[in-house]
């Protein structure tokens, strides 16, 4: 293996990572003659890969769910590091889009988004971490989401509060993780062509009539919504190989915690940033001056 070939663990929840930005990644990777364990609870969902023309020596296949026990995803780690020794990079791909109102869907429906998007990304981070920090050398990549930033979309919430917490959570790790030179890679995209909203339906096993014009409204958007995405999955892939390599539109530039990906990525964290200062601004004389007189 050359000293720049890296070796790469996807995960992916929907199709592993046969559909979007799973197989976007892979596919350029393979291309650009790195090592490539991807992974599929069904493996028949990414046998296609091995016809790719360096799949026979750069390409493992992982069967794994990132839903299983904790036991399971070590086995199956320990697994993907026995292929050629070490993981250069863990990607976190996991994600699916469940939809509804909040306050009809209650609590149940927000733990089961939570597992998929937070608690099994973090599950397969700790189980990866004992090898990266024993070589004193790795990268985390956390796929997250623009929505986190900018939720102001009725029937998004659970999404976007899933993805929220996966960011603050991933920038104590970062923190805790730095000292091994284990770096962390927050990628918050916008819109893009993949199946995370389209393999998820609209909930409404307990609808609440106050709502149904608001969730009316929001179910016609989402069903509009793939109709007009302009992202591409395969351009975002390309960044993240970028930056991760240092190479191509990356070269030179210092290591980012946060990667924006898309112009709605931007404009949203933007927007978002700029609100928050000027709340800041004009309310720091309440704000301010709170702590305990000295006696």
């Amino acid at each position: 293996m050359s000293s720049r070939q890296k070796v790469w663990l996807i995960t992916d929840r929907l199709k592993g990572t046969s559909s979007g930005f799973g197989e976007a990644l892979v596919k350029i990777l393979l291309a650009r003659g790195d090592r490539v364990v991807a992974s599929a609870r069904n493996l028949s969902k990414i046998q296609h890969f091995s016809s790719h023309p360096d799949s026979h020596s750069n390409l493992r296949l992982l069967q794994l769910d990132i839903l299983s026990p904790e036991d399971t995803l070590k086995a199956a780690v320990a697994t993907a590091v026995g292929f050629w020794g070490h993981i250069d990079a863990l990607v976190n791909n996991a994600g699916s889009g469940q939809k509804g109102i909040l306050e009809e869907t209650g609590t149940s429906e927000l733990l089961s988004q939570f597992r998929t998007n937070l608690f099994a990304p973090i599950e397969m981070t700790l189980a990866v971490l004992p090898y990266m920090r024993a070589r004193r050398s790795g990268t985390i990549v956390m796929i997250g989401s623009r929505s986190s930033w900018k939720p102001e979309q009725s029937g998004i919430g659970m999404y976007a509060s899933s993805k929220a917490a996966l960011r603050t959570y991933s920038e104590t790790l970062a923190h805790e993780i730095a000292p091994f030179s284990i770096r962390m890679l927050i990628a918050e995209p916008a819109a893009f062509r993949t199946n995370t909203f389209n393999n998820s339906p609209y909930f409404v096993d307990r609808t609440i009539s106050d709502y149904d014009e608001i969730r009316a409204k929001s179910q016609d958007w989402y069903s509009l919504m793939h109709k007009t995405i302009k992202g591409d999955p395969v351009k975002a892939m390309e960044v993240i190989a970028d930056v991760v390599r240092g190479e191509g539109k990356a070269a030179g530039k210092p290591w980012p915690l946060y990667l924006p990906l898309g112009d709605l990525a931007v404009s949203g964290i933007t927007d978002k940033c700029n609100t928050m200062l000027t709340t800041v601004e004009e309310w720091k004389d309440v704000s301010s001056g709170l702590d305990m007189d000295i006696l």
